[in-house]
C-alpha cells in the first residue's frame, strides 16, 4: 500500500505507557511515515488482587518490537493497538488502588484497632488516606480519558488505511467514512468538520419496485416442499404466483388466477401435472397454456408463466421481462455441512428493511438478549472488515463470515463451540461451525417470503432426533420476534416520513453497500457497485 501519512495528521500516541517520538520530516513509500521509539516503564508494586475483574496479563512484555523504525500500516495498527491494551491494564490497575485504599479505609476505623489508637493518630491517618483517594480519583479519569482517545484514534487510523486501499483500486465504493486529509499537517477535527454529508435516504412510502430489480433469478421454495401432486402459492412483486410440477417433474410457476373468471388456482388441485381451478374444472400446464376445459368449447387460452429452474434443492423464477441470466448461483452450505433445517415464514416487513436487519450483527448484544446472544459483552468496537471491494468479508470480533448475494440473499457462517456459544477470533479458528442461509423474497411494498435453511458441520445424529425440526423451527421463530418488533417499528417511522439509514457508522458497512447497489439497481445503472463484470 503506497498509503503515507505522519504523526502529525494521525495525532496517534504510539505509545501512552512510555516514551514515544515522532518525525514528520522523513517517510517511507509503501508505509505510514509513523517513527516509533519504544521505552520502558518501572513495573508496579504487587498487590494481593482479590478480584478476578483485575486478573489482566500486564500487556507490556508484549510491547511491539518495532524500536527506530518506520512503520507500515499493519506495524503502526499493531503499535495502536498495543497502547489500547496497555491503557486498559493501566485503568485496572488504579481501579484497584482504590479498592485497596477503601480497604485500608475501613481497617482504620475498625473499632478494635482504634482502641489501641489516639485521636490524633486516627485523624492523621484518615487525611493520608483522604489525599492518596483523591489522586487515585484522578488517575481513574486520566486512564479513562487514555482509552476514550485511544479508541477514537485507532478507529480513525483504520479508516484512514480503508479510503486509501479504496482510491488505490479506483474503485467507486462511495464508504460513509472520514475523508483521507490532505495534507500532512490537517488534524483529525479538521477532517470531522469537512466530512461529506451522509447521502442515503429510505423513507416515506415503498415505492414501487423499479424494473431493474425484477431482473434476477429469484429462489422462492426448497424443492422439499414441492410434491407431484401438491402446489405452493407465492406473491412476488406484488403478483400471485403458483407452483406446481408438472408431468415430467420438472417445476412451473404460473399466474395464480384462472383465465375465466379470476378465480385463485390455489384452492384447486394438481391433477396429472395440471393445475385445476375448482370452480369450473379449468386446466393449466406449466407453460400457462389451457388444456382442459370443461362443459364448454375449447378455445385457446393462456395465463402468464414465469421462467422457472430448479437446483441444488431450490426453485427459482425470473419475474424480469428481459431475458434471463443463464446463470444461477450456487447456494448450498460448504464441504462437510449437513442440511439440517429449511424454514418458509411469511412476514410484515418490506424486504429491503429486513435485509438491513440480517446484513447487521452490532444489534446482537442488545436485541437478542434471550436466545443466542444471551450473556455477550458489548464491545468496544465492532466493524466489518471486507478484504476487498465488495459485498462480503467477516465481523471483528465476532467470528462470523458474512456475504450478501445479489438480489435478496445473505449467507453466513459462525464459529462456534457448542450451540449458542462462540469461541475464538474467526471462523477457521473454531472447531465446529453453523452456516445459514436467508433469501428475503420481495412478495409486496410491505411483505416478505423468507426463507430460511440452517446447516451444522457437527452433530449428524441430530437429523435422526424425532420432531427436531419443530424445535428449530421454533428457535428460528423466537430469534426472528426479537427482529421482528424492532424492524415493524422502523417499518411506521420509514413510512411516517422518518430516514432509517439517517446517520450510519462504521459497522454498518455491508448494509450500506447493499443500499448503495439498491440504489443503483433503481436508477437503472448498467454496471451495478460491488459486483463482478461478467
Amino acid at each position: 500500500m503506497s498509503a503515507i501519512a505522519t504523526a502529525a495528521a494521525l495525532s496517534l500516541p504510539i505509545s501512552l505507557s512510555c516514551a514515544s517520538k515522532f518525525s514528520n520530516k522523513r517517510c517511507v513509500r509503501g508505509g505510514f511515515g509513523v517513527f516509533a521509539v519504544l521505552g520502558e516503564e518501572g513495573g508496579l508494586v504487587e498487590r494481593k488482587n482479590t478480584w478476578t475483574i483485575f486478573n489482566v496479563e500486564d500487556p507490556r512484555s508484549k510491547v511491539p518490537q518495532y524500536k527506530n523504525k518506520f512503520l507500515d500500516a499493519n506495524q503502526a495498527l499493531e503499535v495502536a493497538r498495543y497502547d489500547l491494551q496497555y491503557c486498559d491494564w493501566k485503568a485496572r490497575q488504579d481501579v484497584l488502588t482504590i479498592m485497596h485504599l477503601h480497604e485500608k479505609v475501613v481497617e482504620v476505623l475498625n473499632p478494635l484497632a482504634r482502641e489501641f489508637k489516639s485521636i490524633d493518630t486516627l485523624r492523621k491517618e484518615l487525611a493520608e488516606l483522604q489525599e492518596e483517594l483523591s489522586l487515585a480519583h484522578n488517575q481513574v479519569h486520566i486512564s479513562e480519558a487514555r482509552v476514550s482517545t485511544a479508541l477514537d484514534k485507532l478507529a480513525y487510523m483504520e479508516t484512514l488505511i480503508n479510503e486509501k486501499i479504496v482510491q488505490e483500486r479506483n474503485t467507486t465504493d462511495a464508504e460513509l467514512s472520514l475523508a483521507t486529509p490532505s495534507t500532512s499537517t490537517e488534524s483529525l477535527e479538521t477532517v470531522k468538520n469537512r466530512q461529506p454529508k451522509r447521502n442515503l435516504n429510505v423513507s416515506g412510502p415503498v415505492k414501487p419496485y423499479d424494473a431493474g430489480l425484477k431482473n434476477f433469478w429469484y429462489p422462492v421454495a426448497f424443492s422439499a416442499d414441492l410434491k407431484n401432486d401438491t402446489m405452493i402459492p407465492l406473491d412476488c412483486f406484488e403478483k400471485p404466483w403458483v407452483i406446481f410440477r408438472g408431468k415430467d417433474g420438472k417445476p412451473g410457476c404460473v399466474r395464480n388466477t384462472c383465465a375465466h373468471r379470476a378465480c385463485p388456482l390455489d384452492l384447486g388441485t394438481v391433477n396429472e401435472g395440471r393445475i385445476q381451478c375448482p370452480y369450473h374444472g379449468w386446466e393449466y400446464s406449466t407453460d400457462g397454456k389451457c388444456e382442459k376445459m370443461p362443459s364448454t368449447k375449447f378455445v385457446n387460452v393462456k395465463i402468464k408463466a414465469l421462467p422457472c429452474f430448479e437446483q441444488e434443492g431450490m426453485i427459482w423464477i425470473w419475474p424480469g421481462d428481459d431475458p434471463p441470466t443463464a446463470n444461477i448461483p450456487s447456494l448450498l452450505p460448504p464441504s462437510g455441512f449437513q442440511i439440517h433445517a429449511e424454514i418458509v415464514m411469511e412476514l410484515p416487513v418490506e424486504h429491503g428493511l429486513l435485509l438491513d436487519n440480517l446484513l447487521d450483527l452490532a444489534h446482537a448484544p442488545f436485541t437478542h438478549t434471550s436466545t443466542f446472544a444471551k450473556g455477550w459483552s458489548v464491545p468496544s468496537l465492532v466493524k466489518f472488515l471486507t478484504p476487498q471491494s465488495g459485498l462480503e468479508g467477516y465481523w471483528d470480533p465476532y467470528p462470523i463470515d458474512m456475504e450478501f448475494k445479489p438480489p435478496c440473499i445473505v449467507l453466513s457462517t459462525i464459529g462456534i463451540s457448542k450451540p449458542g456459544k462462540l469461541e475464538g477470533q474467526s471462523t477457521k479458528e473454531c472447531t465446529t461451525h453453523l452456516h445459514q442461509l436467508h433469501v428475503c423474497l420481495p412478495s409486496s411494498r410491505q411483505k416478505t417470503r423468507l426463507l430460511y435453511r440452517m446447516s451444522l458441520d457437527f452433530a449428524p445424529i441430530l437429523k435422526h432426533v424425532p420432531f427436531m425440526e419443530y424445535l428449530w423451527r421454533h428457535f428460528a421463530e423466537k430469534v426472528l420476534n426479537e427482529d421482528l418488533r424492532l424492524v415493524l417499528g422502523q417499518q411506521q417511522r420509514m413510512i411516517d416520513g422518518e430516514n432509517v439509514w439517517n446517520w450510519p457508522v462504521s459497522y454498518d458497512k455491508l448494509g450500506v453497500r447493499y443500499r448503495q447497489w439498491r440504489d443503483s439497481v433503481d436508477r437503472g445503472s448498467k454496471r451495478l457497485p460491488f459486483t463482478k463484470s461478467p
